[in-house]
Formats: C-alpha cells, sequence, structure tokens
C-alpha cells in the first residue's frame, strides 16, 4: 500500500495535512542524526587497533603476519554478518536490532580491557565483525525508509559521512588515551561509548513510513518497481554487477587504511605517535566532507534533469578511479606534505561516492527487498576487507624493507582500485536497469 504523501519527508502536503509533515521531517532527521552517531562507534572500532598496533605488538611480540591476521580477522564473518543481518531486517523492528548489534559491539570490546592473548584478540575481532557486518546495510535501510527516492543521495551520503567522522574523533582521542594510559583503556572507553549509543538508538531510533511502500521510482515519470523481484533477477542486473565490484575495491582501500595506516606512518614513514594520530585524522576528515558534498552536487543533479546513470553510477565510479591513480602516486612518493596531500585525497576520493553508490542501488531495488539485497551486497564487497590487509601484512613482512613493503601494497592497491572503478563505470546503469526490472513484472 503506497504512502500518503504528506507522511513523506520533503514531500508537499496540502491542507489540514501540513501539520502532520513537521513533526515527520524533523523525526527523520533525528533518525538520521542516530544513525551517524551508530556509523561514528562502527568505524572507531575499526581503527582502534591500527592506532594501538605498536603497543599490541611490542606487547605480544607480534610480527607483521600475525598481526595482518588480526586486522583480517574482523572480516572474516563479516559477510555472514551482513547476509544474516540484511535478512534479520525484514523480520524485525529496526529499533531493536540496531541496538542489539551495537550492544554486541560493546560486549566484543570488553575482554579487550584486561590483559589478552593472540588467540582471544582474534575472537573479540571476529565477533566484532559478525556484529558490525550489517550495520551499513541496515543504516542504510533504515534513511532510506525516511526519504522517498528522489532525496536519498543527501541522506545517504550523511550516514556514510558517519564513517569518516568516527576516526577523525577517535584518532586523535585514542591515541592520547593510549599514550596516557594504555592501548586495553582505549578499547574500554569504546566499549562504553557502543553501549550509551545503543541506549540512545532505543530511545530514538526506528524504520520511517516508507519501510512500509512498495516500489518507488527515483522521479515522477520512473516506473514503479515490483513489489518482489528474484533475487537472481536483481544480481544479473549491470547495476548490481557493477556496484558490487566498486564497492568491493573501494572496501578494500578502506580497511587497508583502517588497519595499516596507522603503522605506515610510524614504521614505513617514521612519525612519531602523536603526529601519527593527528594525521590518521586527515582522510577522515577530508572524507566526511567529501562525502556530503558529492551527495550534495548528485542531487542538484538529478533535480536539472541528469539521469541516475550519470549522478549515482558514472559519479561514484569516476571518483574510486581517481582515488585508484592518487594511491599509485603516493605509494611511490617520498615522506613530505605532497606525498600526504595525495594519500588524504585518494582517501576522501575513495569515500565520497558511497552515498549517492547506495542511492543508485536503492533505485532498482524493491522497498521490501533492500535490507536483504543490501547486505548481501555489504557481504560480497567485505571480502576485500578480508583479503587486502592480508596481503599488505604478507607484503611488508616479506620485503627487504618495511618502507618497501608498504610501497609495494600501496601499488597493488591503487591498481586494483582502478580495475574496479573502470568496470563499475562501464555496466552500472540504474534507469536502464529499473525500467527492464518493472517491465517484467
Amino acid at each position: 500500500m503506497a504512502v500518503d504523501q504528506q507522511e513523506v519527508p520533503g514531500s508537499t502536503p496540502s491542507g489540514a495535512t501540513a501539520a502532520r509533515r513537521s513533526p515527520t521531517r524533523r523525526r527523520a532527521w533525528v533518525v538520521l542524526a542516530l544513525l551517524v552517531c551508530l556509523m561514528l562507534v562502527n568505524y572507531a572500532d575499526k581503527v582502534v587497533v591500527g592506532l594501538a598496533g605498536v603497543g599490541m605488538k611490542e606487547e605480544l611480540d607480534l610480527d607483521d603476519s600475525q598481526f595482518g591476521v588480526i586486522q583480517s580477522s574482523f572480516y572474516w564473518l563479516f559477510a555472514v554478518g551482513c547476509v544474516l543481518g540484511g535478512w534479520l531486517g525484514g523480520k524485525l523492528p529496526a529499533r531493536w536490532l540496531l541496538a542489539g548489534i551495537a550492544a554486541v559491539w560493546a560486549l566484543s570490546l570488553a575482554p579487550m580491557t584486561a590483559q589478552v592473548g593472540f588467540t582471544t584478540i582474534v575472537a573479540c575481532r571476529v565477533l566484532l565483525g559478525l556484529a558490525e557486518g550489517p550495520t551499513t546495510a541496515l543504516a542504510m535501510q533504515v534513511a532510506h525508509s525516511w526519504f522517498p527516492a528522489h532525496k536519498r543521495a543527501i541522506p545517504s551520503s550523511i550516514v556514510v559521512a558517519g564513517a569518516g567522522i568516527g576516526p577523525l574523533i577517535a584518532a586523535p582521542i585514542l591515541t592520547w588515551v593510549i599514550l596516557t594510559y594504555s592501548w586495553h583503556a582505549a578499547f574500554g572507553v569504546l566499549a562504553v561509548v557502543g553501549a550509551v549509543v545503543a541506549v540512545l538508538w532505543v530511545i530514538g531510533g526506528d524504520s520511517g513510513p516508507e519501510a512500509a511502500s512498495g516500489g518507488h521510482g527515483t522521479a515522477a515519470n520512473a516506473p514503479a518497481l515490483p513489489d518482489h523481484v528474484p533475487l537472481r533477477r536483481l544480481f544479473s542486473t549491470g547495476t548490481l554487477i557493477g556496484m558490487a565490484v566498486l564497492f568491493f575495491v573501494a572496501y578494500a582501500n578502506t580497511s587497508v587504511k583502517v588497519s595499516w595506516l596507522p603503522l605506515y606512518l610510524r614504521e614505513g614513514l617514521g612519525y612519531d605517535a602523536t603526529t601519527a594520530g593527528n594525521l590518521v585524522a586527515l582522510p577522515y576528515l577530508g572524507s566526511a566532507v567529501a562525502v556530503i558534498l558529492v551527495g550534495v552536487v548528485s542531487a542538484v543533479m538529478t533535480r536539472r534533469g541528469i539521469t541516475n546513470r550519470i549522478t549515482r553510477g558514472v559519479l561514484p565510479g569516476a571518483l574510486v578511479l581517481t582515488s585508484g591513480v592518487c594511491t599509485i602516486a603516493f605509494s611511490s612518493m617520498d615522506r613530505g606534505a605532497p606525498q600526504m596531500l595525495l594519500l588524504a585525497l585518494g582517501s576522501c576520493l575513495n569515500s565520497a561516492g558511497y552515498g549517492v553508490a547506495f542511492a543508485g542501488l536503492a533505485d532498482v531495488i524493491p522497498a521490501k527487498q533492500r535490507g536483504t539485497v543490501f547486505g548481501i551486497v555489504t557481504g560480497v564487497y567485505s571480502l576485500g576487507g578480508i583479503v587486502a590487509p592480508l596481503v599488505i601484512g604478507t607484503l611488508v613482512s616479506s620485503s627487504e624493507s618495511v618502507a618497501v613493503g608498504y610501497g609495494d601494497g600501496f601499488l597493488v592497491l591503487g591498481v586494483t582500485t582502478m580495475i574496479g572503478a573502470a568496470v563499475a563505470l562501464l555496466v552500472v546503469h540504474p534507469d536502464r536497469d529499473a525500467a527492464r526490472l518493472a517491465a517484467k513484472s
């Protein structure tokens, strides 16, 4: 059953129904803010091991390969969590599902506050990855349930911006906690923050009015999607194939920088702990700004009649392609401001298109299937988070020097990123694929 237009944030109500619109719109932005908080904690949890890496390696006498296993272990069950969470997203209220997930984050971080061994660390990271796996997909599903299709680019980008804000805030604060107290204390701080965010979500978070709606086009004259499309047909579209590939290489790029960037700055380039902590924050600052800016640009282009093929397909693909070029370039440069500029720029461009890319995915997925499909896509691209940290760890430990190992690793990462982005540029076409799915309904 279609949702009344006046109940959809951003629509144009009439007469007596106008009073109903403002509370719904305000609630939409409150929920969006809570989703940003969830994403913030989600990515702070990811970056903490990289920040604590030097202390962990010294205390537990870990080599680079073992540390690579710790970083990679976060993603071992990440894909399982993505698919399971996406499936549950269509069956359980978002209020309780996301709160439960955040509570598991806190529980998985708590043991790290005490003296632990290699096996315990790996087990805790596996549990954390399982719980954090579905977060992005569920956050997007909830965000899209509060906004009509043609207005999702900016909200999607704001949710993704939380991924950049998390490390931006966490890096300097957690670095100070580690240097002042210990790396164990940093995990304790995150456990407490995760528990607080879980409580806040229970109080104010939930799905919106569009969660109960059927398929919606991206504009008034766009074809309406059927209520249900077989997954085989959905995943045979160029848009889902191309976006999965694009997300895979982009997430591999992101996971390497989350996992290894703090150690690269300290061990590979020789920066001290405080400087490295501050430098780590720069790419995330740029990413948080860039992802919102790209969302606004995409929304403006859509309002001016530019097709979703360009605004939600070509745009994110071109950004990731350029990010790959930047990654290749900084991998061969010496330490200094130009290298840091390219590193930060590459990270910004890599993340900037996530929000509009998710909006492009939503264009070809029926509303009731978004949780499941987002979960599967997230599970597929999370495999990049398993492979990339392991490859970097192997190259660093097997190279003639740490610096050479990091350089080779980022070179491989840049080339892979460019190839994946090129594939997406060729095959992603939301308008065409949505029309074909609607015609077969």
